[in-house]
């Protein structure tokens, strides 16, 4: 009786079922037929290949543009007793000499290679291997129109041609409908059918935050990830000036963190990957360059510090959380500068229209009063009407209040300056600021001066990015960025009309709790889990990663130790129940993991975990240590901006507590630094 595809993947990866549209998609590869697969980041692309390449017969070849992706997934078939190899440019040649007389020898399953690589070497696969399936991975890299165009990918053209017999599987986690058919087109699928699976991640919670200063930004970063104290991030920023600069203060803070951009050199990038891939740093702050070659599957969160380019870019970014379907937190942090400058790039790239328009809708889903996750699922082409309940919008839906008297104090000091004025003088004119800009050009005389002293700058900064996506003004970029007032705008401006704007609600940054999707809660019952338990498992996987020179998440993911924390299997029998396991690691690993539950219920030997260990170092804590833990900005240097916060929130009347409480630091800090500043 043959094996099936879900036997297979019970056998070597130990999962009891396939993931929506898998099997659909095996079955149809199985049968020797092109396709294009689209499913989102951490949805299981992988599988959709490397099951057909065990059931056939002959070599899998997988073409992917980073050798550290290569590596990453040859560890995790090797681990679970696959026969896989990576030939690319690090290889000695003497090793890529040995991979391919396996090859030959038609012992090795898969075969990783990259693009260039795959140009030298194809004569050589024509001529000598039997060749079962052609997967190309990151395959909208081909097209001009995707987001990563990589000229390098329209060499692949030539597979069909070469391997006319040769089925070819063509796999990404994000393309519109222009990018699908150039992908098609390009490698000459032939009759291939489309699979577009689900693009939602419910497991991913999605969350904005408008018009933060820096120093709003860094505390909720830093909340973010004393929520997640021992797990990953990923910090996204628009410059590589701002990647280190947020990686120092996050290292000043004690939190183990590199920076990674295209300045660095390939020695230097490798190194923050491979810490980061082994846990020797918690956080990686990176531009876009960062994170492609990543299957790294603990990751449980990914922040943009600025607005992405696209809805693309952002959705295959954040897909970068919570690949092992565990609850993972998304932020992205939105000011009018990101767009600014964004445009700018738009103007100066050799695509303009198509590149403002991807703007335009990464804009609409950062400003949106609906759910987010609806957005991005529509414009994935997936309908959506329900809402999802793991979105900011969804746990605080917006409440509105009548804002036209706001509206008309705004517009009428813009108009009063013959519309020669953007965001920062327009709210210094409506809050009376007598600064530099505003005396020089005698903004002080206008009548709308100090109208809106009432409102805190940053408030009138969100109003006003309400009311830009409102349409009330345009920004004219080619002016110096100045507000012009659009028709709309003098309708409110003169009493045509009404306009109602979103009640602004600050959160609680100290007090807030990480939400979780109950479904989510439920299926990982974490309240049932023991987390002492969960700590020894995590120091048995450690070890067998460093003796294999694996990652941790290779020999098993977190969501395999919750399973394993949860059931406490007490045979080497029982493991077959726990996710993740397959029979190669039952038979290699498995009893490593039995014993440690062992030995944990059977009390004869009491176990020191990791956290143990770190309490009883911490015992002794200087006075400044102490007041670090207590405030998370003790001891951080003043910055210019946080001083001018300050100063404005002290004369809006804020008392002494509840600004040591807003910028967590002390009494005793604040006090010091109202006098340097003359305030007190």
């Amino acid at each position: 009786m043959a094996v099936t595809p879900l036997q297979m993947l019970k056998s070597y990866f130990g999962y009891d079922s396939f993931r929506p549209m898998q099997e659909d998609i095996i079955y149809h590869v199985l049968q020797r037929k092109d396709a294009l697969v689209l499913m989102p980041t951490g949805g299981g692309k992988s599988v959709c290949f490397q099951i057909p390449a065990l059931m056939m017969e002959g070599t899998t070849i997988v073409i992917s543009p980073l050798i550290s992706l290569m590596k990453d997934q040859v560890d995790s078939l090797c681990a679970n007793g696959i026969s896989a190899a990576a030939m690319n440019s690090n290889n000695p040649e003497s090793l890529n000499d040995s991979i391919r007389l396996k090859c030959e020898r038609n012992e090795i399953k898969l075969l990783y290679i990259s693009p260039e690589r795959l140009m030298t070497e194809i004569d050589w696969m024509k001529e000598r291997l039997a060749i079962s399936l052609i997967a190309i991975d990151e395959a909208h890299c081909i097209s001009q129109w995707g987001h990563d165009f990589r000229p390098e990918y329209t060499q692949l053209g030539i597979l069909r041609e070469r391997f006319c017999n040769v089925p070819i599987i063509a796999l990404t986690a994000t393309a519109d409908k222009v990018t699908k058919m150039d992908i098609v087109e390009q490698l000459h699928l032939s009759d291939a059918r489309i699979f577009v699976a689900s693009f939602d991640r419910p497991n991913l919670s999605l969350d904005v935050r408008r018009g933060y200063s820096a120093a709003e930004k860094f505390r909720t970063i830093m909340g973010v990830i004393l929520r997640h104290s021992t797990e990953s991030g990923i910090i996204y920023c628009m410059t590589r000036k701002e990647t280190e600069k947020v990686a120092e203060k996050l290292k000043s803070k004690g939190v183990p963190s590199g920076f990674y951009h295209a300045g660095l050199t390939a020695m230097e990038r490798n190194g923050v990957q491979d810490d980061f891939i082994n846990d020797r740093i918690r956080v990686v702050v990176a531009t876009v360059a960062f994170g492609m070659g990543i299957d790294k599957s603990n990751v449980r969160y990914v922040i943009h510090y600025n607005l992405p380019k696209s809805i693309e870019s952002f959705y295959q970014e954040i897909g970068r959380a919570g690949r092992d379907g565990l609850p993972s937190e998304t932020l992205l942090f939105y000011n009018i500068q990101d767009l600014v400058t964004l445009r700018k790039f738009a103007d100066e790239s050799g695509q303009q229209e198509i590149n403002h328009e991807k703007l335009n809708r990464m804009q609409e889903y950062a400003e949106a009063q609906v759910c987010r996750r609806r957005i991005l699922l529509n414009y994935f082409g997936e309908i959506n009407d329900k809402e999802c309940g793991n979105c900011d919008v969804c746990h605080t839906p917006p409440k509105y209040f009548d804002g036209t008297q706001l509206v008309q104090k705004a517009l009428s000091a813009i108009i009063r300056t013959e519309e020669h004025i953007g965001f920062i003088l327009t709210i210094d004119i409506l809050r009376g600021t007598m600064s530099e800009d505003v005396v020089s050009r005698e903004f002080h005389k206008l009548k709308t001066f100090g109208v809106g002293r009432d409102v805190a700058a940053r408030d009138w900064m969100d109003y006003l990015l309400q009311m830009l996506q409102m349409g009330f003004f345009e920004i004219a970029y080619n002016e110096d960025r100045h507000l012009k007032v659009t028709d709309l705008g003098k309708d409110v401006l003169y009493g045509r009309r009404k306009a109602d704007l979103a009640i602004i609600v600050r959160e609680d940054l100290k007090n807030r709790k990480r939400r979780r999707n109950r479904k989510d809660e439920n299926e990982y019952a974490e309240n049932h889990l023991d987390n002492s338990l969960f700590a020894l498992l995590q120091d048995v996987r450690k070890r067998i990663a460093e003796e294999n020179g694996w990652p941790a998440y290779v020999v098993l993911s977190d969501k395999t130790l919750h399973d394993l924390a949860i059931k406490k299997p007490f045979t080497i029998a029982e493991l077959s129940q726990i996710y993740g396991f397959g029979k190669h690691k039952i038979e290699t690993i498995g009893e490593r993991f039995v014993d440690v539950v062992k030995m944990y219920y059977s009390k004869e030997e009491p176990i020191k975990t990791n956290v143990d260990s770190l309490a009883q170092e911490n015992k002794e804590l200087s006075y400044m240590e102490k007041m670090k833990q207590q405030y998370v900005n003790a001891y951080a240097p003043w910055t210019e901006e946080d001083d001018k916060f300050l100063g404005s929130l002290y004369d809006e009347g804020w008392s002494i507590p509840k600004l040591a409480e807003y910028f967590e630091r002390n009494k005793g800090a604040i006090r010091s630094r109202l006098r340097k500043l003359g305030l007190l």
